[in-house]
C-alpha cells in the first residue's frame, strides 16, 4: 500500500521538522476506512447533566498543541485533576506530564480510542487534533486523514458512548463568497483549504448527529487565537504570536501578511473560557450548535504599533507570503458573534491594548522590555 507509506513517512517529517507544540497535535497515518462501528438508524442519545458533586470525566485529544495543556489546567481546577485526562501521540515534557493524567490517544485507531472512553468512563469529550491551515496546504492527504478521518471516528464514539462532544471550528470555515466585514454565523461558507473545508465537515457533521441521534455536539469558530507558551504552528493568524517573541529577541520582525490584513483575533484565555462556558450552557439555551465567538480585530500594522509602545525600536518589514496572504484575503475581518452573547452569555476581557500587555507581562523579562518600562 504505496499511499499509506508516503502518508506515514510525511507525518514523520511533520512531526520532526515541528520545534514548537502550538497548534493542534499531529497523528500518525493508517489505512483510512469508515469506523467499525455503523450507528443504528433507530438509535437515540441524549445529553449527560450532571450535579456539582458528579463532575464530568473529560478527554481531550490533540492535547499538546497551543489549546490542550492549557485548557486541561483550567478544567482540572474546576473538575479535579484527576477527571480530566490529556493524550497525543507526543510523548509530553514533564511539567504536562506531572501535572495530571496522561495517555496515549491516536484518533485513526478506533478501538484504541473507543476504549479509552469506555475504561475511563469519558462523559465529555474535546476534540482537538487537526492539521491547521497552511500545514494543510502543504499536505493535504495528511490533512484529509487527519481532520475528516480522524472525525468520524470520534463522532461515533460520542455517539454510541453518550458523550458530551466539543468540536473547535475556526475562521477558516469561511472563504471568499463569505460576508467578510462582519461574519454572521449562518451564511454561504465555501472555503477554499483543506482545513476549512474540513471544519465546515466537521460543523456540519456534528449538527447532523445531533439531530439524527440526539448527539451533545456543541462547536465554537475560533478566531485566531493567541498565547504567549506556545510557539507558533503553522496558522494563517501565528504572526501575531511570531512578532512578540521576535520583538524580545532581536527587536525586529518580517511579517508575511499585508500591514492592512484585518483578521479576528482572541486571547488564548478568552477561548479557553469560552469552551468551558458553551459546555457547561444548559442544553436548552443553545439555538444553535455552532457559534462564532469574538474579542478583537487588528491588522499587523495596528499590532505592530501596540507592540511598539513597549518596543520602540520594533523594524516592521513585510515579505508577503502569496499562499497564506490569499487564505488570509477569504477569512472574515470581523465576526458577529451576538448569537453567543444571548444565548450563552458569552463576553470577552481581553481588547488589544490588554492582549499586548499581557503577553509582554509573559515575555518581558528581556531587558529590552525593561528598559522600556
Amino acid at each position: 500500500m504505496p499511499i499509506i507509506r508516503n502518508l506515514g513517512r510525511a507525518a514523520s517529517q511533520l512531526l520532526q521538522s515541528s520545534g514548537c507544540g502550538c497548534g493542534v497535535s499531529l497523528v500518525p497515518v493508517r489505512a483510512i476506512g469508515v469506523s467499525p462501528r455503523q450507528v443504528a438508524s433507530d438509535a437515540s442519545f441524549h445529553s449527560v447533566t450532571f450535579s456539582e458533586s458528579d463532575h464530568p470525566r473529560v478527554l481531550i485529544t490533540g492535547g499538546l498543541g497551543q489549546l490542550g495543556v492549557g485548557l486541561a489546567k483550567l478544567l482540572r481546577k474546576r473538575f479535579g485533576k484527576n477527571n480530566v485526562i490529556l493524550s497525543d501521540i507526543r510523548k509530553p515534557a514533564d511539567n504536562v506530564f506531572y501535572s495530571g493524567p496522561f495517555i496515549f490517544a491516536d484518533i485513526l485507531d478506533y478501538k484504541n480510542l473507543r476504549e479509552i472512553v469506555v475504561n475511563n468512563r469519558i462523559t465529555w469529550l474535546f476534540h482537538y487534533s487537526a492539521l491547521l491551515s497552511a500545514v494543510g496546504e502543504a499536505n493535504v492527504p495528511l490533512a484529509r486523514a487527519v481532520n475528516i478521518t480522524g472525525l468520524h471516528n470520534v463522532l461515533d464514539i460520542a455517539a454510541e458512548h453518550n458523550l458530551r462532544l466539543f468540536v473547535p471550528s475556526t475562521i477558516g470555515a469561511f472563504g471568499p463568497t463569505s460576508p467578510r466585514d462582519p461574519t454572521p454565523d449562518l451564511c454561504i461558507q465555501r472555503p477554499r483549504t483543506i482545513y476549512g473545508v474540513s471544519k465546515v465537515h466537521a460543523e456540519l457533521m456534528g449538527e447532523y448527529y445531533h439531530y439524527r441521534y440526539g448527539l451533545d455536539f456543541r462547536c465554537l469558530r475560533y478566531p485566531g487565537i493567541i498565547s504567549a507558551d506556545s510557539q507558533p504552528g503553522g496558522g494563517t493568524t501565528d504572526y501575531a504570536v511570531q512578532i512578540f517573541h521576535d520583538a524580545i529577541k532581536t527587536g525586529k520582525f518580517k511579517c508575511y501578511l499585508r500591514p492592512d490584513t484585518r483578521l479576528p483575533m482572541m486571547y488564548i484565555d478568552d477561548c479557553l473560557k469560552a469552551t468551558l462556558e458553551v459546555m457547561e450552557a444548559p442544553a436548552e439555551a443553545l439555538t444553535m450548535r455552532t457559534y462564532n465567538i469574538s474579542a478583537m480585530s487588528f491588522t499587523p500594522e495596528e499590532l505592530a504599533q501596540e507592540v511598539q509602545k513597549y518596543v520602540p525600536e520594533l523594524q516592521m518589514t513585510y515579505n508577503v507570503d502569496q499562499v497564506r496572504q490569499a487564505i488570509a484575503d477569504s477569512w472574515p475581518m470581523n465576526f458577529d458573534d451576538s448569537n453567543a452573547r444571548r444565548d450563552w452569555g458569552w463576553k470577552h476581557d481581553y481588547d488589544l491594548p490588554e492582549l499586548v500587555t499581557t503577553m509582554f507581562s509573559y515575555l518581558g523579562s528581556d531587558s529590552r522590555i525593561a528598559q522600556a518600562n
